[in-house]
């Protein structure tokens, strides 16, 4: 068994298939008190999505509908790990292309804006490293859309950082390797 040259920090967030997107909503948020950070409009996402959050993180469950293919209630639209360190997202994608692993995803999210690395599992589980999600404290709203800068690899999202994000390797070699 090898170590990874990387720290899995904590479960970030999960985000789920749901028949109704309002009703769902609705039940994180009434009945468990979670806060709505951001929603997506079908222009964004086929059938939307809403990212609630329950402490500080942008979103601690996110919600997304169901389809024929990926059922409510049987489907997990992803299990996501927070790392303590961007350093660490880059020496995971380097990790999972080592053990040839394919990445389906590398770069910056829109919602949230974690810089993240996304692949799948033996069993197909899409899974997710991150780091940097917007905090939020309470009474504060979430980072207006105008500012996600979505990036498409972790070098573009490390290039051209958002607002407050500070994207400085520690070990700038990383990108190089």
């Amino acid at each position: 068994m090898s170590t990874p040259p990387f720290q899995l920090g904590k479960i970030g967030h999960v985000a789920l298939y749901v028949a109704d997107i309002r009703r769902s909503t609705e039940f994180y948020r009434d009945v468990l008190g979670f806060q709505v950070s951001d929603t997506y409009e079908d222009d964004m996402m086929p059938g939307g999505a809403v990212f609630l959050r329950c402490n500080p993180d942008h979103h601690g469950v996110a919600l997304f509908k169901a389809t024929e293919q990926n059922p409510a209630g049987a489907g997990l639209h992803h299990l996501a790990f927070e790392v303590p360190a961007l350093d660490d997202v880059v020496r995971a994608r380097a990790h999972l292309r080592e053990h040839n692993v394919p990445v389906d995803f590398d770069g910056r999210r829109r919602a949230g804006v974690q810089i993240a690395v996304e692949f799948r599992d033996p069993d197909n589980h899409r899974l997710e490293i991150y780091w940097g999600i917007d905090q939020i404290a309470q009474g504060e709203q979430a980072r207006p859309a105008s500012e996600w800068k979505g990036a498409l690899s972790l070098e573009s999202a490390i290039a051209d950082p958002v607002k407050g994000q500070d994207t400085s390797l520690k070990d700038p070699s990383l990108l190089t390797a």
